[in-house]
C-alpha cells in the first residue's frame, strides 16, 4: 500500500509544492529526498524565503508520516512544525532530506535537513504528525 501512496505522492504534489517547484526524487517512510530551486522562492532581500524552506520541509515530513501512516490504515495530520535557519541560499537548487526520529502508533516526528549544491546546510526542521484512523474521514 505504501508503494501505491509514495507514487502518487510523487506524481501529485499538490499546488503549492508544484508552484514552488518540489521534485521529489525519493519517498519511503524512512527517507524522503527533494528539490526546490531558489528562484521565485526568494524574500525582497533575494535569499531564500524562510517560509520556503518551511513549505519545502513540511511537505516532505508529511510525505514521510504519510507513508508511515497508511501501513497503519491510519492518515497523518500535521500538528507542529519548527525551523532554524543556519544561511542563506541566493541561488541554485537546494535539497531537502526527510528522516524519522519517532514513528509511533498515534504520531510520527521527523528531522528535515536542507542543504545547498555545496551540500552546506541551509534549515534543520522538525515536523510532528498526528496518526488519525482512515475512517474517521470516510477513508
Amino acid at each position: 500500500m505504501s508503494e501505491d501512496l509514495a507514487d502518487y505522492m510523487m506524481s501529485n504534489r499538490g499546488a503549492l509544492s508544484e508552484r514552488m517547484g518540489i521534485e521529489v526524487t525519493e519517498a519511503t517512510a524512512d527517507r524522503v529526498v527533494a528539490t526546490m530551486p531558489v528562484e521565485g522562492n526568494t524574500q525582497p532581500y533575494g535569499l531564500l524565503h524562510g517560509g520556503a524552506s518551511v513549505v519545502l520541509a513540511e511537505t516532505l515530513g508529511s510525505m514521510g508520516s504519510a507513508l508511515h501512516a497508511a501501513d497503519q490504515n491510519m492518515l497523518s495530520v500535521g500538528v507542529d512544525i519548527n525551523a532554524t535557519h543556519h544561511r542563506s541560499a541566493t541561488s541554485g537548487i537546494v535539497t531537502g532530506t526527510a528522516t524519522p526520529i519517532h514513528r509511533g502508533r498515534t504520531s510520527a516526528c521527523y528531522e528535515v535537513i536542507i542543504t545547498d549544491e555545496e551540500g552546506r546546510r541551509i534549515c534543520t526542521s522538525r515536523i510532528t504528525c498526528a496518526l488519525l484512523p482512515a475512517d474517521r474521514f470516510g477513508k
